[in-house]
């Protein structure tokens, strides 16, 4: 029998590892624009690692069992594309190397959805 959503969101969340971790500490607390990210967030048969409900924006962390599955992922970024959503996957090592980086990507992606009557929080606004 398989479980109740909420059930295994909760438990894909504590089975996270150090990359998850490290992006959810940038994404926690509305902290890049005020915008709000949910961990573990079912869209259709899947759960987006990080997503902003607000900006339909996705972000997947691949670790390396991620190379082995190249189609299924590209099946999953197509299913959540044609729903509206825009999905940004890192690599793990990506982010424990350069996480300004990944941040800096990050950011760009949320801006670009951004209103004319937004703030993005630079200096000078």
């Amino acid at each position: 029998m398989a479980k109740p959503r909420a059930e295994r969101a909760r438990e894909l969340r504590h089975e996270a590892g150090d990359a998850e971790r490290l992006v959810w500490r940038l994404l926690c607390d509305r902290k890049l624009v005020g915008c709000k990210f949910r961990r573990q967030h079912p869209i259709g048969p899947y759960f987006a690692e990080f997503a902003c409900v607000e900006k339909k924006l996705v972000v997947e962390i691949d670790g390396e069992h991620h190379a082995f599955q190249i189609e299924a992922d590209a099946r999953r970024t197509e299913m959540m594309n044609s729903k509206g959503w825009r999905v940004v996957r890192f690599w793990a090592n990506e982010v424990v190397s350069n996480i300004d980086g990944v941040w800096t990507e990050i950011l760009t992606h949320l801006t670009l959805t951004l209103s004319p009557h937004e703030d993005v929080g630079g200096e000078g606004t």
